[in-house]
């Protein structure tokens, strides 16, 4: 192709160049006329970034000097003057949501993950974030995420999807304060423990986790809510056509409850080998023949309260209170390789309220707001007194309802999330389209082991 034939083909390669830029400002245009007011914010402020990056780098000296000349730059000084240094700023790709912006930052030399965490109070002023958080994602590559409004004081709520969970024994939990997803995963988890003030999201947070594994066959639900007397009563009444027992207040009725899942523990731990072939069931992980079982203890210290005085009424609760103990103890210290797991709320996980032996040996500890630090220090540990931003005694602001800290398993310290609410019109929905999955785990035994188990085991008591 001649040069004339290039130059004549100039004007249509201007117009494609031309249709192209056009396409993509509609694009554009368009993507920002269908956003939320929130995410258009975003929007701009993600421009802004972009935008401002090479003049603010310097300033923050996120920057590097090259004093070494490039090859085109040697040949081209013909009058052998000194060739001035190029200044080097990272490259950046910039995406927002309705929360703020995330940004990928390329590292260079002498500018890395401690200078950008340095620089992070000044990125969140010049960007007008409420605040930066910065990680490194790979070598070579630094992660800024920046919050425009805070997640914590921005109530979410969740809809459930009715499909079976893909990751086994995931607990999604919500959003944590940069608006990152965080779960826990509860495989080989023996026990949760929840705490906080009434009214601060401890039910809810159960809500989410039976909404979201309902429909997965491989678990069964049993629940003691101390708050009721009664199924057709409290935050449950909904799921206990999902759940194979319930009971109430009643110390007895908790305390059958108890022993007949102590017994099933006991026959699954002299049976997984023999069955499963393996020494743990998460091995091969849970199945409709050989569920998980999900125990849940609302207030729990309804259960397990130390009752004082000497008439026979009071000596046979203080009785059943301390078997009571014994018996949850039992679950949570021999019952994860075999498939069980036992979820505690109280308002404060003091050793009253739920003892020692019982709290200390569950890995997973969340509290929503408390009001003395001692009642912070019993549901996360003596930790907490060094990370004072995320102690829950500053969430008793009626904004943070909802809102709970905990010491997450994947980073050091501790993290605050946001917690979604389930409006009960779905979880209701969810608990009559899975009402078919309930199956009795004792039955399931029995059934699975047939004529080799020369056992009888005890029926829970049907207190629906």
């Amino acid at each position: 192709m001649t040069t004339q034939e290039v130059y004549g083909l100039a004007p249509l390669f201007a117009l494609l160049g031309l249709v192209v830029l056009v396409g993509w400002a509609v694009w554009w245009l368009v993507r920002y006329a269908l956003a939320d007011p929130m995410t258009r914010d975003s929007i701009r402020q993600a421009v802004r970034v972009r935008a401002g990056w090479k003049r603010l780098a310097p300033m923050l000296q996120l920057a590097a000097t090259d004093k070494t000349p490039t090859l085109l730059a040697s040949l081209s000084n013909t009058d052998n003057k000194s060739i001035k240094p190029r200044v080097l700023v990272p490259a950046l790709k910039v995406t927002h949501d309705a929360y703020g912006v995330l940004v990928r930052a390329n590292c260079l030399p002498g500018v890395g993950l401690e200078e950008f965490q340095r620089a992070a109070p000044h990125l969140a002023n010049a960007w007008r974030c409420t605040r930066v958080a910065v990680t490194q994602e790979m070598p070579g590559q630094i992660v800024i995420r920046g919050v425009r409004l805070d997640p914590l004081k921005s109530p979410t709520v969740h809809r459930p999807t009715l499909v079976a969970l893909e990751e086994t024994a995931r607990w999604d939990l919500g959003v944590d304060e940069y608006a990152r997803p965080v779960s826990v995963h509860l495989a080989q988890v023996p026990g949760v423990v929840t705490a906080g003030l009434p009214g601060f999201g401890k039910t809810s947070l159960v809500n989410r986790l039976l909404s979201d594994w309902a429909p997965w066959e491989a678990v069964q639900f049993a629940c003691a809510d101390g708050k009721v007397s009664a199924a057709h009563e409290g935050d449950y009444a909904d799921w206990v056509k999902r759940m194979f027992a319930f009971v109430g207040d009643d110390l007895e009725q908790a305390n059958a409850l108890f022993r007949q899942l102590v017994e099933l523990r006991r026959v699954r731990s002299s049976w997984v080998r023999g069955v499963l072939g393996v020494k743990s069931m998460w091995d091969v992980g849970p199945s409709r023949t050989w569920p998980l079982v999900v125990l849940i203890i609302d207030e729990a210290h309804t259960y397990f309260r130390d009752h004082k005085g000497s008439d026979p009424k009071t000596k046979k609760l203080a009785a059943l209170a301390a078997e009571n103990a014994r018996l949850v103890e039992d679950l949570v210290k021999k019952g994860r390789s075999v498939g069980m797991l036992t979820i505690l709320t109280t308002q404060k996980s003091t050793g009253d309220a739920i003892p020692t032996f019982i709290r200390d040996v569950c890995p997973v500890g969340l509290s929503f707001a408390q009001k003395t630090v001692e009642a912070a220090v019993a549901a996360l540990g003596e930790e907490i007194r060094d990370w004072p931003d995320a102690n829950p005694i500053n969430l008793q602001d009626p904004a943070y309802v909802g809102v709970a800290s905990m010491s997450h398993q994947s980073q050091p310290g501790f993290t605050r999330i946001r917690t979604p609410y389930v409006p009960d019109a779905d979880a209701a929905q969810v608990a009559d389209h899975t009402a078919h999955l309930t199956a009795d785990p004792f039955v399931l035994l029995e059934r699975l082991l047939g004529p080799r188990a020369n056992v009888e085991l005890a029926k829970p008591a049907d207190a629906a």
